[in-house]
């Protein structure tokens, strides 16, 4: 099976491939040329996860799945969440993101954070949803050089390491992610088309 995981982030990519079964291909977007920006307007995250596969769906006819995570902070009223990517502006920039995270938590007592990731697959016309969830906290500093994004700040719950501090192994284990797309495996290994 041939799937098309609408995205051009080749650490996704490989986290990704990495959980799934023998038999299904990740493509991505690049592989099947489709180069432009695909629009992501959803006010929510599950939102843009489905708005991302109907336009691969729709314009280039494979069967897709797409992916949007946000970091949600509790004592930011839920913020950056929809914006995580874009959070300290348009240039997307990981390093300028945690400044403007770290800064924005200065003041607060509550650290409590969570990463939310939802899978919107289109898999004979028909859509499904799968959501992961890791809950952890936004330490002070930076700690670790693995992943990407916010993990060298955010430390899942019940453990002493960042997610930058952790093998890619050790973060697919537990990862937001993971759980979504674990969700999504169980899926595709049960259908039968």
């Amino acid at each position: 099976m041939k799937l098309v995981f609408a995205t051009n982030n080749k650490n996704k990519i490989k986290e990704v491939q990495a959980l799934m079964p023998e038999g299904v291909q990740l493509l991505s977007l690049e592989e099947i040329g489709c180069n432009e920006d695909i629009p992501e307007t959803s006010p929510t995250i599950e939102g843009n996860a489905i708005q991302k596969a109907e336009y691969v769906k729709e314009k280039y006819g494979y069967d897709c799945f797409a992916d949007d995570t946000g970091l949600e902070v509790e004592a930011l009223d839920g913020a950056p969440g929809v914006y995580s990517a874009r959070y300290a502006g348009e240039e997307k920039s990981s390093e300028a993101n945690i400044e403007k995270l770290l800064k924005e938590l200065q003041e607060k007592e509550d650290r409590s954070a969570r990463f939310k990731t939802v899978i919107a697959l289109y898999l004979n016309d028909e859509l499904h949803t799968f959501t992961g969830i890791c809950s952890g906290k936004i330490i002070f500093e930076r700690k670790g050089l693995q992943g990407f994004g916010y993990d060298p700040v955010f430390q899942p719950e019940g453990k002493s390491a960042t997610f930058a501090e952790m093998s890619l192994q050790e973060k697919s284990q537990i990862s937001h992610r993971a759980r979504a797309t674990c969700k999504l495996i169980d899926f595709l290994a049960t259908f039968e088309g």
